[in-house]
């Protein structure tokens, strides 16, 4: 058992997944978002977590990042698949795109970033130069173009507090920071997999332009639209992907 997905908003259970046991796993640093998935897909043993918890109730700025990392960790997962709903800001990040990003921007606070927060040593100041594990980066896109889905390449991840959406001036400074893309959940979760040496990419699917973008204001109505259709190929690619690893 290596391989574990975690689920962003629209994708809160995965199609085909063969349900075999569902765990909850105490950690040192309280409960995930809900109980561990453990099952088979593709012939292949995946664990499954929704970051939100089940019926999408926990708030970005709310997820216990650490007892999610931690949980898939005690399980053996050596390997994470981020699924990730994102706003676009670069031009070639319009809704429906799929994207692998290789970088990212962190504009979170107080949030835990760390497994070591009280228990710090010097050595505990970890190489993050590059958050994607390149070779998982690689596999996904893979994936993409043997199903003919169509995925970008890279891309700054620009990961922001929430609940709230960004205002226009945000982005603006996130573009000029050189940001592909806007999202919530990014960090801490990609540091703390870095942290305990486990393998972690993102999938990120754009579900609208980022504020000040377009003219009009930004609905759930069309948000959900396009992650309907979206999830589709990302499920896709989830399934193409998971029989190669």
């Amino acid at each position: 058992m290596t391989i574990a997905i975690i689920g962003g908003t629209g994708l809160s259970s995965l199609a085909g997944l063969d349900i075999m046991e569902q765990r909850n796993v105490d950690t040192p640093f309280g409960k995930p978002s809900c109980v561990l998935s453990i099952g088979e897909l593709q012939g292949q043993s995946v664990v499954f977590l929704p970051r939100h918890g089940n019926g999408h109730t926990v708030p970005p700025h709310k997820v216990n990042y650490r007892a999610n990392i931690w949980a898939l960790h005690a399980m053996g997962v050596d390997k994470i698949i981020a699924v990730a709903a994102v706003g676009g800001i670069r031009d070639d990040m319009s809704p429906s795109v799929l994207a692998v990003p290789d970088q990212i921007i962190d504009y979170t606070y107080g949030r835990e970033q760390s497994f070591f927060s009280d228990d710090f040593t010097a050595d505990k100041h970890i190489d993050f130069s590059y958050p994607y594990d390149e070779t998982l980066r690689q596999a996904i896109l893979q994936a993409g173009k043997d199903t003919s889905v169509n995925m970008v390449d890279g891309g700054c991840y620009g990961a922001t507090q929430g609940p709230r959406l960004e205002t226009a001036a945000e982005i603006k400074r996130m573009a000029q920071d050189g940001c592909a893309m806007v999202g919530m959940t990014g960090m801490p979760e990609a540091y703390l997999a870095r942290e305990l040496n486990i393998a972690y990419a993102t999938c990120a699917l754009m579900v609208n332009w980022a504020a000040g973008l377009t003219s009009g204001t930004i609905t759930m109505a069309q948000i959900e639209h396009t992650l309907a259709e979206g999830m589709e190929q990302v499920k896709q690619v989830l399934a193409e992907l998971i029989q190669t690893q």
